[in-house]
């Protein structure tokens, strides 16, 4: 059963002093920019009874030149506060006149007989204006005063200011279990000791073993963090509660601590139970002296730290948290006692992707014929989610072409969409068609002669993709965790081998940019075997240039000028001497490697099985395919 809670909810009347506090100041504001307007237009328009039978003159404009002028003439006068007089003439006329309050000119007026009365005295939407704005300035304070009152309950302040809490909390026994968690059986098993002291408490505690309080899980993006979280929970049947860290930042101050301890008050009550926390590193970044626009994040820190080790130990909450950058958070974070267990959740091995993929193919319509142990092989460095991508992306391309079930050619345009991007379908020149026929024609030879000491090849492929023109691809055959030098050697010829397919057919003055790619590759192979894996003579196992973690392009930072220029120059002889063993393997083979180049114009697509009876003089028995190059776009490989 799930039920969604949200943490915070109203129990103050806060509102009605909002509403109120809102008219008050509505009114004032009409005061300030309508008061006047209002009190003239109501002198203006003032009519007497409609059954009266007498006539009233409509009051005149004075202006103080005129009052001065026909001082004789005015009978009474009123002065208000301000500059504003109003009476009558003797004739019985009434005015209306804006005067400068002058004590010779009211004796004048007096003198020729007018009457003149002087109002201090405050109007009513003068009172108003003078105490409206301490009244308003009273009820905030008051507002203010009973938010904070709640806030000590769980933050009223915040939660009113910013309306319901984004954050939703899962309770009950999630759905989830380790059997919907493949791939990963050693993490499971890290884990397994949590769901014991969850489901068995009394069994730790008879023998004084302390159960982790915090499980910080660390890995890749879309490596089953969070499903690792919830097989937990669903495991040992317990709340599970699962919100981020940027549901702990905000505008304002003081949100973050306000919702920790909401969140782990409920969690309390609830315990035992599990709290997961994604992506941590929003709140749980390294603290630092400098540091000094990050206040309320440290504030939000320091009450998860108090939270997860503070007076009260035995509270029965296990705190899981996810992560994809654990260098980032914060030494008082990580230390036994708060996340006293990590656990690193890598990509999945070989069968790791297969156990993953025979999960998530029982939700699709899967063919007999497909091998989830050939998928796997072909999808190297995919992680759970990518997994479960390709089986979608290969339905979706089985609806697409009629089929009853997901097939092997779906599954494979699919991987080849997802590594290479979908197929172009502008024209490109024949020149071009034909160049790049040769030189993936040198990559699939040098890789068949290489095939017993690096990863066998799957296929060669001329279909433009992404910004490819074609490509070799190869396949793991078991998990490689590391290269010897020789297939270091190797993997740089086969990298080199379209350059030099390219000049070998072609001439030094025809090859094209299209290697940029294979270059680039063969580049960071080397330059990683010279400076990092001390695979070089002449440098020696000295670590030259360490690993940025951001993949950022860093100078040699251990390196002086001398050895610096040494890496260089080492990193060109391995560059040179794998360039010159792949144009001498397609020079000696240089039939061999055109039947393949006009192999792939003619089908576009080569098969392992394919090339190897190319190469063997075997006469292949696949059936010519309908060409499709020359309506595809000129792109980059």
């Amino acid at each position: 059963m799930k039920n969604e809670k949200n943490i915070f909810k109203k129990k103050d009347g806060s509102v009605f002093y909002l509403i109120v506090f809102v008219i008050l100041f509505v009114v004032l504001i009409a005061r300030t920019f309508f008061g006047e307007n209002l009190k003239h237009e109501f002198l203006k328009n003032e009519l007497p009874n409609q059954n009266a039978e007498m006539t009233v003159k409509a009051p005149i404009e004075l202006s103080f030149s005129d009052v001065l002028r026909r001082s004789g003439e005015i009978k009474t006068m009123e002065i208000t506060k301000g500059d504003v007089a109003t009476g009558k003439l003797k004739d019985g006329t009434p005015y209306r006149a804006t005067i400068t309050y002058n004590p010779e000119m009211l004796e004048k007026l007096s003198d020729n007989g007018a009457s003149i009365t002087i109002d201090n005295s405050d109007s009513m939407m003068d009172s108003v204006a003078k105490w409206l704005p301490i009244i308003v300035g009273v009820l905030f304070l008051v507002w203010l005063l009973r938010l904070m009152r709640g806030g000590s309950n769980g933050g009223g302040i915040t939660r009113s200011l910013i309306g319901q809490n984004p954050t939703k909390i899962t309770t009950g026994k999630t759905k989830t279990t380790f059997k919907d968690v493949a791939g990963i059986d050693t993490e499971k098993q890290e884990l397994m000791e949590v769901v014991e002291f969850l489901k068995n408490r009394e069994k730790f505690k008879a023998l004084g073993a302390r159960v982790p309080r915090g499980i910080l899980l660390s890995g890749e993006p879309g490596t089953g963090k969070t499903l690792l979280a919830r097989a937990v929970a669903g495991e040992a049947n317990v709340p599970f509660f699962a919100t981020s860290g940027s549901d702990f930042s905000g505008i304002i101050v003081g949100l973050g601590v306000a919702k920790i301890k909401e969140i782990f008050e409920l969690a309390k009550r609830n315990a035992p139970c599990i709290l997961f926390i994604d992506e941590i590193d929003a709140i749980g970044q390294s603290r630092s002296k400098h540091s000094f626009n990050d206040n309320d994040r440290e504030q939000t820190l320091n009450q998860l730290l108090i939270e997860m080790d503070g007076f009260a130990n035995e509270t029965g909450i296990i705190v899981i948290a996810a992560t994809n950058r654990p260098d980032m958070l914060d030494a008082a974070l990580l230390r036994p006692g708060r996340f006293d267990r990590q656990v690193n959740i890598e990509l999945p091995n070989l069968e790791g992707r297969r156990d993953i993929l025979n999960l998530h193919a029982k939700k699709f319509k899967i063919d007999d014929s497909v091998n989830m142990m050939d998928v796997a092989r072909g999808t190297t460095g995919f992680s759970g989610a990518d997994l479960e991508n390709l089986l979608n992306e290969s339905a979706l391309h089985a609806v697409r072409s009629n089929h009853k079930a997901v097939e092997q050619s779906d599954i494979e345009e699919a991987r080849d969409k997802i590594l290479m991007g979908p197929v172009k379908n502008r024209k490109i020149r024949p020149e071009d068609i034909k160049l790049t026929a040769y030189h993936e024609a040198g990559h699939a030879f040098v890789s068949m002669h290489y095939s017993n000491i690096t990863n066998p090849i799957h296929k060669a492929t001329i279909v433009p993709r992404g910004r490819a023109l074609g490509m070799v691809q190869h396949v793991p055959v078991d998990n490689k965790v590391s290269m010897t030098i020789e297939e270091v050697r190797a993997d740089l010829s086969i990298d080199l081998a379209g350059r030099a397919s390219e000049e070998v057919f072609f001439g030094k003055n025809k090859i094209t940019t299209g290697a940029e790619n294979d270059i680039a590759a063969a580049t960071r192979t080397a330059r990683y075997c010279v400076t990092v894996a001390g695979l070089s003579d002449n440098i020696g196992m000295v670590a030259v240039n360490q690993a940025n973690t951001f993949g950022q392009k860093t100078a040699l930072e251990s390196a002086s000028e001398k050895t610096a220029e040494m890496v260089d120059a080492e990193i060109k002889n391995w560059l040179d001497s794998a360039y010159k063993d792949a144009k001498s393997l397609v020079s000696k083979n240089k039939a061999t490697v055109e039947k393949i180049a006009k192999a792939l114009l003619d089908k576009e697509t080569l098969s392992a099985d394919e090339i190897r009876a190319i190469i063997s003089g075997k006469k292949s028995t696949v059936k010519k395919t309908v060409k499709r190059v020359s309506k595809k776009s000129n792109a980059k490989k």
